[in-house]
């Protein structure tokens, strides 16, 4: 029986290179680090297939881009071995391609502070998440002149390995947080309790039990954590508006 994966910190580096993230994915998956814990991000990909998810192409379209859809690499790439992949809009850095669960921390628990009137982007959601303001202001710097963001979360003892192979793949600016990135739930979510504050605390009580009612629906039918919290956030965004506060709790009038 294959032992569960515990991840206890998050190992953070920019790449110059596309290759380079190709190479450091695949030295991560072989090392045993979990391709649910693995995040990627970027706008600078070079293939031309469309991908989608996190918004709608209503959303995309809203924002201006007539194709309805992002292009970013996935068919033949070391991206689509991850889970979670997507488009996010980011103050400052533009679209973005992200794959793994930092796409759907930044949708979701750390939109707020992307899109909040500090004006400071993916700065904020970063410092929320724990990284020094140096430093995520540094990544945002980055990925805004066409670099990439990989993060690795990773059990404690492994965290000086993860650390050395970042390096060696020739990650820059690396980065230890103390802590994974924020899940919805350990397992399914059974009431607002079970929520972690960092998702409940941007959600109305009603837009709570809307996150939990998708969330649980698509854990049953998948089994896959993190395509439930991309799938509960997305109901979110199409049935709510966010308040002034970054709080998802004005209801979408039908049209």
């Amino acid at each position: 029986m294959t032992a569960e994966y515990t991840a206890e910190r998050t190992i953070s580096a920019v790449f110059k290179q596309e290759e380079q993230i190709n190479d450091v994915v695949r030295r991560l998956l072989d090392r045993g680090v979990s391709r649910d814990h693995i995040s990627v991000m970027g706008k600078n990909f070079k293939s031309t297939t469309r991908i989608a998810g996190f918004i709608s192409k209503k959303d995309v379209i809203l924002g201006g881009l007539r194709t309805g859809g992002i292009f970013g690499s996935l068919f033949g790439s070391v991206l689509a071995l991850l889970t979670g992949i997507g488009a996010l809009w980011i103050p400052f850095v533009g679209w973005v391609v992200a794959a793994g669960p930092l796409g759907a921390v930044l949708l979701g628990a750390a939109g707020g502070a992307i899109a909040g009137a500090s004006g400071a982007g993916l700065v904020s959601a970063l410092v929320a998440l724990g990284m020094p303001e140096d430093k995520a202001t540094v990544y945002q710097t980055r990925l805004e002149a066409g670099e990439f963001l990989v993060m690795a979360e990773v059990p404690a003892n492994k965290s000086g390995e993860i650390q050395l192979l970042m390096q060696s793949a020739g990650g820059e600016e690396v980065h230890t947080n103390e802590a994974p990135l924020p899940r919805p739930c350990a397992g399914r979510c059974n009431s607002p309790n079970d929520l972690s504050p960092e998702v409940r605390s941007h959600l109305s009580q009603d837009a709570q039990t809307t996150f939990i009612d998708r969330y649980n629906t698509v854990l049953d039918e998948t089994n896959d954590p993190l395509k439930a919290e991309h799938a509960a956030w997305e109901t979110i965004h199409q049935q709510y508006e966010e308040d002034e506060n970054g709080v998802w709790s004005k209801q979408k009038v039908a049209v």
